[in-house]
């Protein structure tokens, strides 16, 4: 399982590297749970992040305006970073949502061919009035694009288990992994919660508010130390 850190400028993103991060993944928070930073934040932050370790980057909570999340997409993808994330908000029927991946997928392939595309559901879906996060994985599929991942749209102190059963989740990750997707999980994620998310069978867990001082995604930083305990937290699950 990798680890997938978000940090929110090159500082943190340096922190989150020396911490042992395998992915890092670029995002505002204060545009939302999945909110779009900056092309130059960016585009530093892929500079100074080592070869061996993947760069992520948040497209929004994103409305169904396939055009313009897809020319977004194109415009990350120009960037150098290995995925792309579509937070499904404002899209309201599976189809709706396979035509925006589509053109999302093509648009970011255009410009590189080995991107991936993340599609990104919600777990707390219903309190929000979006796509249930059971119908993500056979979308991403019928999209083709290659990750599936239930993040939290309201960051309210609750996450992702208290929207989420483990038995839900678990059927979540099966069925990602039954259509050849890999499976991410998100949502306010805690140090104690990365065995229960290993042992879903997740293949990426991604956390900010956890890596960050005082666990406040939205005021505190990002340290290494904090992204070292978690690091040492998934080695340990790995070992049970």
């Amino acid at each position: 399982m990798k680890l997938l850190i978000s940090p929110t400028n090159p500082t943190e993103a340096l922190e989150a590297i020396a911490g042992g991060a395998d992915i890092i993944d670029v995002k505002n928070p204060k545009e939302g749970a999945l909110g779009a930073n900056y092309p130059w934040v960016i585009r530093k932050i892929r500079e100074q992040t080592p070869k061996g370790i993947e760069v992520s980057c948040t497209l929004g909570d994103v409305p169904n305006l396939p055009g313009s999340v897809s020319l977004a997409a194109h415009g990350a993808a120009s960037l150098g970073v290995d995925y792309v994330k579509v937070g499904l908000y404002g899209v309201k029927t599976p189809r709706e949502a396979v035509f925006l991946l589509k053109q999302v997928k093509r648009a970011a392939k255009e410009c590189n061919p080995k991107i991936k595309v993340v599609a990104a559901g919600y777990a707390d879906a219903e309190k929000i009035g979006t796509l249930l996060p059971s119908l993500i994985p056979k979308i991403a599929h019928n999209a083709e694009v290659e990750v599936a991942m239930l993040d939290t749209a309201t960051k309210d102190g609750t996450t992702l288990f208290d929207h989420q059963t483990p038995e839900h989740l678990k059927a979540f990750v099966d069925a990602s992994h039954g259509f050849g997707l890999s499976a991410a999980l998100a949502g306010a994620l805690r140090k104690q919660d990365l065995p229960t998310v290993y042992g879903l069978g997740a293949d990426i867990a991604g956390l900010r508010g956890a890596a960050c001082t005082g666990n406040d995604r939205n005021k505190g930083q990002v340290t290494r130390e904090l992204v070292a305990e978690l690091a040492k937290a998934v080695k340990q699950a790995k070992r049970f």
